[in-house]
């Protein structure tokens, strides 16, 4: 009986070893597969402040960034300007914006344009209140690899503008590098239009966007204006290559402000 129970407690105690190192395994390599893909969402929110149909949307994508707020998930969200004849001007409106989200109708082969309105990654357009779609795309989008990369450094506002250094790889030859100027976080109280009397949130809004073709350049210095109302504790720069026949964005990073920039 000795003999029997010296040679069962160290097959238990091997036992139990190999299956909780089994179990520490699983969990890492679950985690590991999505970081290995360096996959990101990038969600780009058309919507207006005279929208009735946008407020749902501004708030999805506000719940959206706190969930993903660790993760590669950058939400742009864009304020269209043709609401602005019907009762309320959309202080954040801009006309290029709308032409951006033209742009992506040619894209994406729409027959028109709409609010609220989403599109992930240049490829995907749905109504930008559908929550359950969007999940999925961004989902999608962090479990694909993505084909280029761009890091940003040495980011640093002066009075009238911002500079930061930016590092490419993997962008072709059809590749422009964008740059956004985004406001984290905003309030208005409207006094007109399909919204009036009520309050509303936003968030990641863009107040400066442009774009400077890349092609296949790895490193450069570009600035970009900046508002008056601008200071270091509300704002980041996110930047984005996009593939400029197909409308798709094929990397994607963000830098906040500094006290000291």
């Amino acid at each position: 009986m000795r003999t029997i129970k010296i040679f069962i407690l160290p097959l238990v105690i091997a036992i139990i070893a190999f299956s909780a190192a089994a179990f520490i395994n699983v969990k890492p390599a679950k985690h590991n597969n999505v970081a290995a893909g360096r996959g990101f969402a990038v969600i780009e929110l058309f919507t207006s402040e005279g929208c009735s149909s946008c407020p749902p949307a501004d708030e999805l994508v506000a719940k959206i960034q706190k969930e993903y707020k660790d993760q590669p998930v950058y939400i742009l969200a864009f304020h269209v300007d043709y609401w602005n004849r019907l009762g309320w001007k959309d202080g954040f409106s801009s006309a290029a914006y709308s032409a951006r989200q033209n742009t992506y109708a040619q894209y994406l082969h729409l027959s028109q344009v709409y609010t609220p309105q989403i599109v992930v990654n240049g490829k995907k357009e749905f109504v930008g209140s559908e929550e359950g779609t969007l999940r999925s795309a961004i989902k999608s989008g962090l479990q694909k690899p993505s084909s280029a990369q761009i890091a940003l450094s040495d980011l640093k506002a002066d009075q009238n503008k911002a500079m930061v250094h930016y590092q490419a790889e993997g962008n072709g030859a059809n590749s422009v590098l964008l740059l956004a100027l985004v406001e984290k976080t905003a309030r208005t109280s409207v006094k007109a239009g399909e919204n009036n009397g009520r309050n509303l949130s936003h968030v990641q809004i863009i107040r400066q966007f442009q774009s400077t073709a890349l092609n296949n350049k790895k490193t450069g210095t570009e600035s970009i204006a900046l508002p008056k109302d601008f200071n270091t504790q509300n704002w980041e720069i996110i930047a984005l290559i996009q593939n400029t026949q197909t409308g798709e964005i094929t990397g994607a990073a963000k830098q906040g402000f500094t006290s000291a920039s």
